[in-house]
């Protein structure tokens, strides 16, 4: 069979081949790549990155998958629905189907929900005997030491860095939240470390980004498979908790030896009392600035995750939020407006409170729409107050203001801080 892979843009980016940002990969998608990597050999696989390709709408083959996140589903949709009309089998899958499988399932012959690994080849047997089913979920979770490595062949784009994932799943369960949409989300699992090697080891890029959710939920194994990248010689950013970060020197330790630059950290809020509403345990903002402190001490700099519009935050957070980013020294800074996914916990609180403002998916961007009504501000207020902190922290200025003070300049220093202004 012939089968075609397309991982939508963005229905607002009109001119997505024009944009600078647009050109090059600096944050991979893996999506595509692990679900060709499942792919029969006795299947041709083809895949659109509709960010750097357009969609040939007159392609010719047996079956389309689209993998899409809730902000690209009014897209994902438009994509299948021309395909079906030419009378071409489609399947959609990834977080938004997951989440609204019946939703999808009007714009699809079949909705994969979950994780795909084991799935896919059963889905495509299925097809090639005629006998497709309109939904498919896994009875358990996917062994992830039973799934193969990515199939990076895939055009990407201007390529710099490659996705890599060690682990799934996160038992933190916090409230807004897509990890744990899926029925294996909150599930940790993770891959035999010779394996994750072994693909590192494959990949020519020499800048990995590794997509686990956190690599602080077992510190052992990450440690273990650290050890294990030492002589492999990548630079690499992954994602941490900052309670683990900010107590364990061995981590940091065998991190920086086995090539990290970057720890991802999502702090959230500046807001003790907003962290404890959302239940985070893993974070307390009075260790905040030790914690940063050891980090760079380790030669690695800090990614600050964000968000504003919790029901604690009043307007005077935006300012505040500004003043601590400075005050904690954080190299790279990525911040949005709180955005309820559907699928999420408090995608259903605030719907069963009446404050979803829309259910147009393209607005779920965290970035330039607010889609619910915020306790102590105007959704206005939230939009004005973030942009305008955006536009403070992330000035040339203020970039410079904070690299300046952190020896540990790097080659994702400098990209994650310039992709800021695209």
């Amino acid at each position: 069979m012939r089968i075609l892979l397309i991982e939508p843009k963005m229905t607002s980016d009109l001119v997505y081949n024009k944009k600078l940002s647009n050109r090059f990969n600096i944050y991979p998608s893996l999506a595509l790549a692990q679900l060709a990597g499942v792919t029969p050999e006795t299947q041709k696989v083809e895949a659109i990155f509709e960010k750097y390709q357009n969609v040939d709408f007159d392609w010719d083959g047996d079956l389309v998958g689209i993998s899409c996140l809730t902000p690209v589903a009014p897209r994902a949709y438009e994509i299948a629905d021309r395909f079906r009309k030419k009378g071409t089998k489609v399947v959609l899958g990834g977080w938004h189907p997951t989440a609204l499988p019946g939703e999808a399932k009007q714009h699809a012959d079949s909705v994969v929900m979950g994780e795909a690994e084991i799935i896919w080849p059963r889905l495509l047997e299925d097809l090639e005997k005629n006998e497709l089913k309109p939904f498919y979920k896994n009875e358990k979770p996917v062994d992830l030491g039973c799934i193969k490595s990515a199939d990076r062949k895939i055009n990407q784009g201007i390529s710099f860095t490659s996705g890599i994932q060690a682990s799934r799943g996160c038992p933190m369960g916090c409230e807004f939240c897509g990890v744990t949409n899926s029925p294996e989300g909150r599930i940790f699992r993770k891959r035999p470390i010779e394996k994750v090697v072994e693909e590192i080891k494959s990949i020519r890029q020499k800048h990995l980004y590794f997509y686990d959710p956190s690599m602080t939920i077992n510190p052992d194994y990450t440690k273990q498979l650290f050890k294990a990248m030492q002589s492999l010689n990548k630079k690499f950013i992954c994602f941490g908790n900052i309670d683990v970060l900010g107590k364990d020197d061995e981590l940091l330790e065998l991190a920086s030896r086995a090539g990290c630059e970057n720890w991802f950290v999502g702090f959230e809020s500046i807001s003790q009392e907003t962290i404890n509403k959302l239940d985070k345990k893993s974070n307390k903002v009075e260790d905040y600035a030790s914690s940063i402190k050891k980090i760079h001490e380790h030669g690695m700099s800090v990614i600050g995750a964000f968000i504003f519009g919790f029901d604690t935050d009043t307007k005077n957070v935006f300012d505040n939020t500004a003043d601590m980013i400075y005050d904690l020294n954080i190299d790279i800074t990525e911040l949005t407006i709180l955005t309820p996914y559907p699928g999420t916990p408090l995608f259903d609180r605030l719907d069963r409170e009446g404050r979803i403002l829309t259910k147009d998916w393209s607005k779920y961007t965290e970035k330039n729409n607010v889609v619910f009504m915020p306790k102590n501000m105007t959704p206005e207020e939230l939009l004005d107050g973030t942009l305008r902190v955006k536009k403070k922290v992330n000035s040339i200025s203020g970039i410079s203001k904070r690299m300046l003070n952190n020896k540990n300049f790097s080659f994702s220093n400098i990209f994650g801080n310039l992709f800021q202004h695209f």
